[in-house]
C-alpha cells in the first residue's frame, strides 16, 4: 500500500503541473485570439479604420464640392445657371420645357429636361 502511494504522489505532482499549465496557456490563447485586444479585435478594428477611411473620402469630395460651387457663386459675378438651378429648387419652380415626374417615394416631383 505504501508502494502504491508512492508511485501516485510521483505522478500526481507533475501530471498537476501540467492540467495547470496547460489551462493557463489554453487561457492565454484564447484571450490572444477573442479578448479586448485579441487577433479578431484587431480585424474589427481594421474593418472600422477602412469605412471611416471610406467615409473620410466621400466627405473631401463632398467638400471639395461645395468648394466649387460656392467659388462660382463668390465674387464679383454669380454663375447663372448656378443662380437659376438654385432658384428653381428652392422656390420649387419649373420652366415651360421642363417635364415633371411624381415618384410615390420621395411625394415630390423631379425635373427632366
Amino acid at each position: 500500500m505504501h508502494r502504491f502511494r508512492a508511485i501516485a504522489h510521483s505522478l500526481v505532482a507533475p501530471l498537476g503541473f501540467y492540467a495547470l499549465a496547460g489551462a493557463l496557456t489554453a487561457w492565454f490563447l484564447w484571450h490572444g485570439v477573442n479578448g479586448q485586444r485579441g487577433l479578431k479585435a484587431g480585424e474589427e478594428y481594421e474593418q472600422q479604420l477602412a469605412k471611416l477611411r471610406l467615409d473620410r473620402d466621400i466627405l473631401k469630395l463632398e467638400r471639395m464640392f461645395w468648394d466649387h460651387r460656392i467659388s462660382l457663386i463668390r465674387g464679383e459675378e454669380v454663375d447663372a445657371d448656378i443662380l437659376d438651378d438654385e432658384t428653381r429648387q428652392r422656390l420649387g419652380r419649373v420652366r415651360k420645357d421642363e417635364l415633371v415626374i411624381l415618384t410615390p417615394e420621395s411625394g415630390g416631383g423631379k425635373a427632366v429636361h
